[in-house]
Formats: structure tokens, C-alpha cells, sequence
């Protein structure tokens, strides 16, 4: 018999009953009890503090407000999805603009060198973000695919005020990961970054140079 045999017979024949999970105390990583405001506080403090852009808007004006961040950055081309809310909005009240409207929900195969060489922005809706790290978190879908927020120079993400939670743990908690685990989650917490041997850091390397967040209230 392997060793590995007579572990595994050991565990069957335990005679005190099936294993059960030690107690685990979660204290260190919930409970900030942090309010709305403060959470919001927090959230901008460190996603602007590693080049992260944070723009605050009524949820009535905001389309407005996207309209003149587009015109600002000189942005021509803006790939996004079709069905979620916020891509319906903006393909709405943009479809008359000069803008080219890119659909994301085709497979990456078919059109990956616009993606990578014409595209100027991404923009996508998040599921919410994390106070405690300055973070966004997305749930790509094939509406949304993962490469809307990776790949393009710009990524303007759509986040309502309300859903900033304290800590990647409530979010895990709010949302049952433990039942339903995402397949691809998305944590966001600024530009493209990296940093060499001397530890020089630079922006946008691997994709996006700026992330635009417009929250809305």
C-alpha cells in the first residue's frame, strides 16, 4: 500500500467523526463600520493617489458629464457593450455624436488589432468598490469582456456611490462568493502600473495609462 493509500484510509476510518473546519475569526478583516461618506472618502483617497481619476456626478447629469470627458481626452473611438444599463444609456444619447460607438461583445478574434490599435477608451459599469483599498471590482461577461478595462489607453468605469463597500471581505460576504465564486472577478485599483528592479514606477506598461471613474449620487 502507498503512503499516499494509507493516509487516505486513515482519514475514512477516522473513528471521532468527520473533520470539521477550525473556528475562524474574520475580526481583522470586517467590521471597519465605516459610513457612506466615509467609505466614499476612502475609496477616492487611494484610487487618486496612484493616478486613478475620480469625477462625481448627479445620476440625472451624468451622461453629460461622460460626454465631456470623451471631448477632453480627444477620445474618437470608445468600445463598450450593448445590453448593460449604462452601455444602453450611452449608446443612446451618443448615437448622433461623432464618437464611433465599438462593439465589445464579438469575439476577441475578430476584431483584436482594432482593439489594440484604434480603440481610444474602454467603458464599462463595475459591480461596486472597496474603501479600504481604493478598488473597483467587475464581473466581466461576454457583454462586458474583461478586455474593455485591460486593453485600452483609457478605462472609464460607471460606479454608483452607494455600492462602496469597506472591505474586500464584504464584498465576498454581501454578494455569496462562497456560492456563486465569479470565474474571472476584476480588482481595479488604478492605471497599469509596474515598477522595475530599482523600483521606478511606471503607468500604463501593460495597459491603460488613465482610469476615469464617474460616480454617481
Amino acid at each position: 500500500m502507498s503512503a499516499r493509500d494509507t493516509i487516505l484510509r486513515r482519514l475514512r476510518e477516522r473513528t471521532d467523526g468527520p473533520l470539521a473546519a477550525p473556528k475562524s475569526d474574520f475580526a481583522v478583516v470586517t467590521g471597519r463600520g465605516w459610513s457612506h461618506d466615509e467609505r466614499l472618502e476612502r475609496f477616492e483617497r487611494w484610487i487618486t493617489s496612484v493616478h486613478g481619476e475620480v469625477i462625481h456626478t448627479q445620476r440625472d447629469n451624468w451622461l453629460e458629464v461622460l460626454s465631456q470627458v470623451v471631448s477632453a481626452k480627444s477620445i474618437r473611438r470608445l468600445a463598450l457593450g450593448r445590453e448593460h444599463p449604462v452601455a444602453a444609456e450611452v449608446r443612446m444619447e451618443l448615437a448622433a455624436s461623432e464618437l464611433k460607438l465599438v462593439d465589445s461583445d464579438r469575439d476577441v478574434e475578430g476584431w483584436q488589432r482594432e482593439l489594440f490599435e484604434q480603440v481610444d477608451a474602454g467603458l464599462t459599469s463595475v459591480r461596486g468598490a472597496i474603501a479600504e483599498t481604493g478598488s473597483l471590482w467587475l464581473w466581466p461577461t461576454q457583454d462586458e469582456p474583461r478586455q474593455l478595462s485591460l486593453v485600452p489607453p483609457i478605462h472609464i468605469a460607471v460606479l454608483d456611490a452607494s455600492s462602496i463597500e469597506d472591505t474586500l471581505f464584504d464584498v465576498i460576504e454581501a454578494h455569496g462568493w462562497s456560492q456563486q465564486m465569479p470565474t474571472n472577478a476584476l480588482l481595479i485599483s488604478g492605471p497599469s502600473k509596474t515598477a522595475d528592479i530599482e523600483q521606478t514606477l511606471a503607468y500604463g506598461v501593460h495597459g491603460p495609462k488613465e482610469l476615469v471613474v464617474i460616480v454617481r449620487h
